[in-house]
């Protein structure tokens, strides 16, 4: 067996080494970007975003009993391990404020902010926990796609909603109606603040793998404008997601976000202690070498979660 990474969640299935054999039966396409890289081991090319989807597809097909995924060319390609990390995170979460125990079915509902044209987030968390969503976005594109990934899955047909934000100057206005309740929700933002900056920074990251050769940049794993960068950058996304907030304060139990930079986290820390927010918690995640981190925040005291957890989860 390969070695454990241990910095992934315990529960997190992608602990180990990719098994490319067990993959390829699972989806046989994936033979064909496989290869003996430099180290003698099985692997794909990172750089070929045709490869990364199809690494993807077979990931799905094999641990989450998803038979049928596919996104348009150009739209963001997630590495499904870090993705799964948030989701099993976020398990905890719950699980801390619910006496230990994590609340599953369909009963817990939680919203993505950003779906994306992959829809992974609410694949993961309904596959491992049964866990209810609604998927937000403002790309007619990725809603188009994310629907198609719903609707040829039987199992995801009922579980998961998608919404059309038609205000890019909101996130939680136009996409949480009166009285809805949701006990999470979560967002993995825009961190570039131009176009530029973030072709900026997959040209570093194509030169990571070796594979940038002069000035033309292609995005390896895709992604849209709305995906990649936001007016304001990170901090701008996550302060006006604060700021909203507060308007749904007794709808959602904890709100959060991924948080790319530590460096971030001061001027997050304070635009949510300026809307008098009862309790931050900031989570740390590592998958290899990269650390990331998510923030979480809610407005209901001590009764109003004991209120919320009896009425909602037992």
């Amino acid at each position: 067996m390969s070695a454990e990474k241990t910095s992934l969640h315990p529960r997190n299935k992608h602990r180990f080494r990719y098994d490319f054999p067990e993959l390829i039966k699972s989806y046989p396409e994936l033979k064909n970007y496989v290869a003996v890289n430099s180290y003698g081991d099985e692997s794909i090319d990172f750089s070929n975003s045709e490869a990364v989807k199809s690494l993807n597809k077979a990931l799905l097909k094999h641990f989450y009993s998803i038979s049928h995924w596919d996104i348009p060319a150009g739209y963001l390609c997630p590495p499904i391990p870090g993705r799964a990390d948030y989701v099993h995170y976020l398990a905890d979460l719950l699980a801390s404020v619910n006496n230990g125990v994590i609340p599953t079915r369909k009963l817990v509902k939680g919203l993505d902010v950003g779906l994306g044209a992959n829809c992974v987030y609410p694949i993961i968390g309904h596959q491992e926990y049964g866990w209810g969503f609604v998927g937000s976005e403002i790309d007619p594109g990725a809603i188009k796609a994310a629907k198609a990934i719903i609707s040829s899955n039987s199992g995801l047909t009922n579980a998961i909603t998608c919404r059309a934000q038609s205000n890019k100057q909101h996130i939680f206005k136009g996409i949480i109606k009166p009285g809805e309740l949701f006990d999470f929700t979560m967002c993995n933002p825009p961190f570039h603040a131009s176009a530029e900056e973030a072709q900026s920074g997959t040209k570093r990251k194509l030169q990571n793998l070796g594979k940038q050769k002069g000035k033309e940049v292609t995005l390896n794993f895709g992604g849209q404008n709305t995906e990649l960068w936001y007016d304001g950058g990170e901090v701008g996304f996550i302060r006006k997601m604060v700021e909203e907030s507060v308007a749904f304060a007794n709808q959602c139990f904890w709100f959060s976000t991924l948080v790319s930079k530590s460096s971030n986290l001061p001027f997050i820390y304070k635009a949510i202690q300026n809307f008098n927010a009862f309790e931050v918690r900031t989570i740390e995640m590592a998958q290899g070498q990269k650390v990331s981190r998510f923030v979480a925040w809610t407005f209901l005291d001590f009764e109003k979660q004991e209120n919320w957890r009896k009425t909602k989860w037992i």
